[in-house]
Formats: structure tokens, sequence, C-alpha cells
């Protein structure tokens, strides 16, 4: 059975048409009928189809011309890169999708890199030839130059009007190999025995059902499972039973068996979502012994943005932990831990691989669970050496020491990697120049395009990079980027008070030489968007004791002379100066305190 099996994935930068191709392989294959068809079919979330980008990597299986087609549709975006590499470890081959019409891009490559490493077998397609700004003989030139492969081994396509698209899976019949073929690059390759060996499946992926319990998403290896089965976890130890077995058509089927090669689904009923690890490995109960190996999991994911996030009632910190488990579950290159905060409670310090990935984490914690969150000001993690001659990984800026305490500080560099057309070389460089950026070389892909490799700090692409590289390039740039190492920065904590009281989900880490610059940008930011109250409110930005910016929100002035027709000018100072007293008995009384809307911390974030 195992020879009619094709398992593959598409692979593309952002906005190449991956899900729209995807959408043309379940009508051809006949897997959704068309009177329930609808762009995007695979991205389940509403997110996804707001945005226009896929975030969860979508399983499903096909039948086509007699074979089983198991197809991973992945994300396209440099903050949702584990996912690809997740499901790249579950196929034998993967779709290499460009844009006709903007060819080979930063995560094109990225991704392809990944597909290398996995020894995957490569089917190059050139998409959206429908389009009018098409360039098909330049694309192809680009990825015969990038694989070396020939021109007729290029096939074109449209997903929108699927054209080609019956070619490409052809392809994929043609040179993607069956999981019963041995590939001993692979470390959890196949041979023709293990169909009969003891059950060994890879968790690639997993939901949390609310009546059923975790749902891991699996490729079988080796042997079997049946439902009822009884299973344990390699590295949890954890055992439960099979309680349904299937496959995705994206729903799930449930088909009572999983064999050899396939990709589908086990309901483990487990509760508890911690039991249930990506990347473990599913074995039999009664195969568990010394012998057992577990299959190769995942590299450990390594988080580049930090970020606190609090329940604005503290009653909810039960609700906010259920929801982020759950979501853990679903998203594993999320990591996060308890943090006490004293002026914003119980909460947890999450670590995200980008800025979009968090905007998604927060947007899915409030449209999911219905919470109403406060999210700080993200940073990076930066190592500390004390002057005792010990270091530490600071996340947060509410746990930056005394200065008084430390020898030096080291934040993350990234090596990033900037395709762009030639005629923009000059713009990304000054930007980059603005951003610290080290040049190290540059590459042609082409006469017309090329790749510039950068050294930069991670906080320097942490916010506005990615919008400021295309605004730079009128479009045309994308970029990818990689941890490099700990470097040498003088850092400082800056405070930002509001009405004398410090905001704790303020305060940031700036470099010395930009804090003033950064906090008259965030003061300004709050004199836009603070509702004004009864009295003035003070907004600054401090390092140590020192202002480094200030502003001012006026305060409401209540007419209290509206009533006085004439008289003697005493009696309205007399009113105006009671007005006054009252304002400072209200500020003395602490009744003057200023509520942060929750979307401040958004346009902060973003500005």
């Amino acid at each position: 059975m195992e020879n009619k099996i094709r398992n593959f994935c598409i692979i593309a930068h952002i906005d190449h048409g991956k899900s729209t191709l995807a959408d043309r392989m379940l009508e051809i294959t006949g897997t959704v009928e068309k009177r329930k068809m609808k762009e995007q079919f695979l991205d389940r979330m509403d997110l996804e189809r707001e945005r226009g980008i896929t975030i969860k990597l979508q399983p499903v299986t096909m039948e086509y011309q007699g074979y089983i087609l198991n197809l991973i549709d992945t994300p396209g975006h440099v903050d949702f890169t584990y996912e690809v590499s997740r499901s790249l470890a579950a196929v034998e081959g993967a779709i290499l999708l460009i844009d006709a019409s903007q060819g080979i891009q930063a995560q094109t490559l990225a991704n392809l890199y990944l597909a290398l490493e996995q020894d995957l077998v490569i089917v190059p397609v050139v998409n959206k030839i429908d389009l009018p700004a098409a360039d098909i003989e330049k694309t192809k030139k680009e990825i015969v130059g990038l694989l070396g492969c020939q021109m007729e081994d290029i096939i074109c396509s449209s997903g929108k009007t699927g054209q080609g698209v019956e070619d490409i899976l052809a392809e994929v019949l043609k040179k993607v190999p069956s999981p019963s073929i041995i590939n001993s690059k692979k470390p959890n390759s196949l041979s023709e025995t293990d169909v009969n060996a003891p059950l060994r499946a890879l968790i690639f992926d997993s939901n949390y059902d609310e009546y059923r319990g975790v749902v891991a998403y699996v490729r079988i290896f080796d042997g079997q499972i049946k439902q009822h089965d009884k299973i344990t976890l390699m590295a949890t130890g954890a055992k439960s039973e099979a309680l349904d077995v299937g496959i995705f058509k994206p729903e799930y089927k449930s088909t009572g068996k999983l064999s050899t090669g396939e990709i589908g689904y086990i309901v483990t009923g487990f509760k508890d979502v911690s039991e249930c690890r990506v990347g473990d490995t599913i074995i039999l109960t009664s195969h568990l012994t010394s012998e057992m190996q577990p299959l190769k999991g995942y590299n450990e994911v390594k988080p580049m943005v930090f970020a606190g996030i609090f329940p604005q009632e503290g009653n909810e910190f039960n609700e906010l932990r259920e929801a982020i488990a759950k979501l853990k579950l679903n998203d594993a290159s999320l990591i996060y831990e308890p943090e006490h905060s004293e002026a914003l409670g119980v909460g947890f310090r999450c670590g995200f691989l980008g800025l979009l990935h968090l905007e998604i984490f927060q947007e899915r914690l409030s449209r999911e669970y219905n919470l109403d969150l406060i999210v700080t000001t993200p940073s990076v993690a930066y190592k500390i050496y004390y002057r005792k001659k010990i270091e530490e990984i600071v996340r947060s800026p509410q746990k930056f020491p005394d200065p008084s305490e430390i020898e030096k500080i080291e934040e993350p560099w990234t090596s990033l990697d900037i395709i762009t057309p030639k005629d923009y070389i000059g713009a990304i460089m000054k930007l980059l120049q603005e951003k610290r950026g080290i040049y190290k070389n540059t590459e042609y892909l082409d006469e017309s395009r090329t790749i510039l490799h950068y050294e930069i700090p991670m906080v320097a692409i942490l916010t506005d990079f990615y919008d400021k590289i295309k605004s730079v390039s009128s479009g045309y740039g994308s970029i990818n980027y990689e941890f490099l190492d700990y470097r040498t920065a003088d850092v400082v904590k800056m405070d930002i008070l509001v009405a004398e009281d410090q905001i704790e989900a303020l305060s940031t880490i700036v470099y010395r030489d930009e804090a003033s610059r950064r906090g008259k940008e965030i003061v300004n930011v709050l004199k836009e968007t603070l509702p004004k109250q009864m009295f003035v409110i003070k907004l600054q930005a401090v390092i140590g004791g020192k202002i480094v910016a200030a502003e001012r929100i006026s305060a409401f002035s209540k007419d209290v002379i509206a009533k006085l027709y004439g008289g003697d000018v005493s009696r309205k100072r007399k009113l105006l100066e009671k007005q006054k007293k009252g304002k400072k008995k209200m500020m003395a009384s602490g009744k003057g305190s200023v509520e942060i809307p929750p979307d401040t911390f958004i346009k902060i974030l973003r500005r």
C-alpha cells in the first residue's frame, strides 16, 4: 500500500499562492465538493482569511489516479519557519512555488535550504503565470541558476485558473518517492521491512478538542496503529488509548487504522496538554522495551522576541493560563513561563519568533478565548555579565538589574539576507546603516536582482523593519534572518511615567544614544492616544532619575464661572482657585490615576 503513497508539501515565500494552488488540487482530486469550496480552504482560522496569509500548517489526504497524496500546506512568513521545518520532516517531497511576477524571494531560499537539509525531492513550479506582470522566462532562469535543473523540469501553473495544476500532480507522482523507498540520509527513513516493525509515529503537530482532548497529527514511520490500541509517548512516558484514528479530508475522517507511510491523526484522550509534545514518538504500550528508539524529533526552537502577557482582570489568570497552554499545543514555537509584576499582577513572559507571531498570538487569545490583555513592550533576550563574575539571560526590562551591578551587556545579532532589485540597493544600504547593520557582501541572482548579506542587531528588526524594507524598495524587497551570536551593547532601561506613576508595561531597553528619540516617540504616542482627564497629565520618559523626554496632556476645564454675570473679579478668582485645589486634592488622594487603553500598547509597539 505504501508504494501508492506520496507525501509532499508546498513551500514558498509569503503571498506566492500556496493556499490557492492547494484549493485547485482539492478540486481536481475531488477531495472537496465544488459547492463547499471557498478561497483558502485549508486556512481554517478567520485570522488567516482576513490577513490573506497561512499561519498554521494544514495536512490533507487526497486520492488521485489510484494514489494517496498527503499534502501539507505550509506558512510562508519568516515568523512561522518552525511550522515549515516540522512539515518537511513528515514528507519525502516539496513543491517549490515561485511567483512569476516577483521571482525568487528571501523566504523562498530559506525554505528551500530547509528542504534540502531534509534531502527532499524538489518539484520547481512557476506560479501566477496568468498575471500581466508575469515574467516566466526570467523566473525560470533564476530557478535553473538556483537548483541547477533543466528548463523543461520547471512546471508553469496558475493556482487561480487551474492551468498546469494537473501537470504538478503528475510530476509529484513521478518524482516524489514513496515512503517504502530507502533514503539513508533521512534520519527517520523507512525500509521495506519496516511495515511489520513495531509502531513508531512522529507527532508533527497537535490540536486540542474540547470534547476529545489532545489530537496528535502524526506521520507513521514504522508499523501500524488501530483504534483502541494502548499507546505510550516515549519522551513524556504518558500512556493512553487511541480513541480514534483517521486521516484529514481536510476534516477528521475516521479510518480505524493508520499504516506505514501514512499521515493522519490520533485522538489520544489526554486532557493535560503537556503530556503530548510535538516531536515526540508514539509507540504501542505492548512494544515498550529498552530496545525501542524514538524517532529523531525537531531542533529546539529559539524565540527571538519576548513580551509579558497579563490579564486586565486579575481573576482571569487561570483562564489565561489554560488558553496559553492550549495554544502552545497548536503552536510549538511558543515558549512561556509565569511572571509576576507589582503593577500588572500575575501573567506570563512569552517568547515568539517575531513580531507577527506575537500579534497573531495576542489576537487568538482575544478572539478564541475572549480575554482582555495587557501586552508589555516586546524586547529581545539580553545577556548580563555582573561584576560578581556571574552571567544571566534577562528577557524583560522589569528584571533589568541596577547599572552599578553590571560589568557588560550583550545583545543578540542576526545574519540578514535581503533580496532586492539592484535599483534599490542604495536606499536599502542607507536604512541598514541607520539600523546599525554591518555589510558583508552582495550576490547577484541575475543582471537585475541581488542578495545583500548583512549582520544586524535583532532589536533593529523587531518592529517596523519589514515595512521599511518594503517602503524603500517599492514593495520588491524581501528579507530572511537567522540568529547569529551575542555581542556587546551599550543599552539602558527607560521607564515611562504617566501622571507621575511608572507604567511598568511600557518600560523598555534602548540604546543609550537613542534614548531621547525613542522616549519622544513613546510620549508622543501617549499624548495622541490617552483621553483627557480633569487634571493635567504629565508624560515622561526617564532613565534613572533623568528625564529624557516629556509631554503634557491638558486638563478638561469645567467652566465654573459660567454662572456669573458681572460682579467683582475676586468672585471669579475664588471659584477658579477652588477648582484648582480640587484637582490637586484629586491627584493627592490617588483618584487622579490614568488607565492606559489596551490599543495604546499596540500603537507604541508598531511605532
